[in-house]
């Protein structure tokens, strides 16, 4: 297993293991991947996130050599294995990549052995070296003592280890994870992430990882690409995406967002704005296009709203009452009518602290999170 790790550092290279430029795919009029352009270096994790039809999963077809693209550029450590004006389409099997789909797509006819074992024995190793490389890699996998096992035997979560030691046993430049982890419950979901964060982080491979999961994209990314129909809408660590949302889609898309109605009360900095009879600041930001009296959209994320133990507003505080509140076990939810603002917000409560409808209570508002939007 040392030797697998110490291989997997010394294949580094000295730029982007994948360059992608300009890729363009369309199917009939509807262009599904409009000009996509990202890179990954060695090591990294970069995960395509978005909606179903975006273009992530074209993107990465395109990337593994199983789709042609229109236009655009695919180079694999520092090699052109695409490029349509160059008349340059280099087969799936000579670009040194390594597959994962959600399907798992492992032969029901062989043992698990001979399926994480045939990618080298296509490759023409000996048999000496595929049975102790499927040794190496069984076990880095945990699944040490089913190597004779036919993949009927095993539960989904070992299947998909199954694909997944495969993919890397032939040490590949790059491994294309195509929503992997779809197909399992929420339980074993969790699991195989953090197995393949950990298998990640021991072999320093390089992903490109797709899903529309985005806690998946939080807990496994370096950093994320945010697709909407076919183009970029942002790219930047998770962090960044989360707190720094660059368009709407995105704000909207990655975690929940509560979003509020409202004006611009003081054009002085701090900003204040007006949401309904309340009054809220946020934190100086690029707010210099917004004057007095402008109609904006306010967004801040629901943990960074919370419910007052008192009913007195001080600072930085919207007023309201409940309208309905839910018991969840971990919180509470509470549907809460700001006061003067006639669409009703969902705020999570302490599970300690009993709350019911017709309550009054008050939200203090990190001014800090709070993000303005022009309307």
């Amino acid at each position: 297993m040392a030797e697998l790790t110490d291989r997997a550092a010394a294949r580094r290279p000295d730029g982007p293991v994948l360059r992608v430029r300009g890729l363009v795919k369309s199917y009939g009029p509807l262009r599904v991947v409009d000009d996509v352009s990202f890179d990954i270096e060695a090591g990294e994790v970069l995960t395509l996130l978005g909606p179903s039809g975006c273009g992530k999963s074209t993107t990465l077809r395109m990337i593994a050599g199983l789709d042609q693209p229109d236009a655009g550029e695919v180079w694999v450590r520092g090699r052109l294995v695409a490029s349509p004006a160059k008349k340059i389409m280099v087969p799936p099997e000579g670009r040194k990549v390594g597959l994962v789909f959600q399907s798992y797509a492992i032969w029901p006819h062989m043992t698990v052995a001979d399926n994480i074992g045939y990618p080298l024995k296509v490759r023409g190793l000996d048999r000496e070296a595929i049975a102790t490389k499927v040794t190496e890699i069984i076990a880095l996998v945990k699944l040490s003592g089913l190597g004779g096992r036919m993949p009927t035997e095993l539960s989904g979560g070992q299947q998909q280890r199954v694909a997944l030691a495969r993919a890397l046993v032939y040490e590949p430049d790059l491994l294309l994870l195509d929503e992997p982890l779809s197909n399992l419950d929420s339980v074993l979901r969790k699991e195989m992430r953090s197995q393949i964060k950990l298998l990640q982080s021991r072999l320093a491979t390089t992903v490109l990882y797709v899903t529309h999961d985005q806690e998946e994209a939080m807990a496994l990314s370096n950093r994320i690409v945010v697709m909407n129909y076919g183009r970029i809408e942002q790219t930047g660590r998770p962090d960044a995406i989360y707190d720094q949302p660059s368009t709407r889609f995105v704000r909207d898309f990655v975690g929940e967002t509560i979003r509020l109605r409202g004006s611009i009360s003081s054009d002085a900095r701090p900003l204040r704005v007006r949401i309904g009879a309340c009054t809220i600041e946020a934190s100086d930001g690029d707010y210099g296009s917004l004057r007095l009296e402008r109609e904006v959209e306010v967004s801040i994320r629901p943990e960074d709203i919370r419910l007052q133990e008192n009913t007195i507003a001080g600072d930085n505080c919207l007023s309201g009452h409940v309208i309905e509140a839910t018991y969840f076990g971990d919180r509470f939810e509470c549907v809460i009518r700001i006061d003067g603002v006639d669409e009703p917000v969902v705020v999570k409560g302490d599970r300690r602290r009993k709350i019911v409808a017709k309550d009054r209570v008050v939200l203090a508002v990190d001014r800090a999170c709070v993000r303005i939007w022009p309307l």
